[in-house]
């Protein structure tokens, strides 16, 4: 194991698979979110829209 890290920089090694994970983890984020079945963004504005119409106008 020693041999292995006097290879490689551990420091931008791990930088590097940081930076790998959240990448992934935010374009998964993304591809969810833009699919009908599990986004929840669409029923936040509906939800808006009817509770706006449901207030008495002045």
């Amino acid at each position: 194991m020693h041999k292995i890290w006097m290879l490689y920089d551990p420091k931008a090694l791990l930088t590097a698979v940081m930076l790998f994970a959240f990448s992934m983890i935010m374009i998964n984020h993304f591809f969810v979110l833009s699919s009908d079945r599990y986004t929840f963004l669409n029923d936040l504005k509906g939800a808006k829209a009817d509770n706006r119409a449901a207030l008495p106008s002045k």
